[in-house]
């Protein structure tokens, strides 16, 4: 395949199918050369077209610590206990 930037959905289509045939390639390999490639032209196609934002900071430690079967009473020993702690 002969690299070019990704600029259409198409584009992206064609590079994944084709990064999927030769992800298992050898490192020091043509092949090789060429995942390594294609795998960043495809990353930047998906940040600026499918942008992942950060995530409320609440939330995250809500999913991590349903995640961990965790309760708001196991974090005492980490964040400490406060009045006014808001209950998730």
């Amino acid at each position: 395949m002969d690299l070019k930037s990704i600029k259409t959905e198409n584009d992206y289509e064609k590079a994944l199918k084709r990064l999927e045939l030769i992800f298992e390639a050898a490192l020091e390999s043509k092949e090789g050369d060429e995942a390594e490639n294609l795998s960043m032209l495809i990353d930047n196609y998906e940040n600026m077209h499918y942008p992942i934002e950060a995530p409320d900071p609440i939330e995250a430690i809500k999913i991590r610590m349903e995640e961990l079967n965790l309760k708001q009473k196991d974090l005492i020993g980490v964040i400490g206990k406060k009045a006014g702690f808001p209950k998730f």
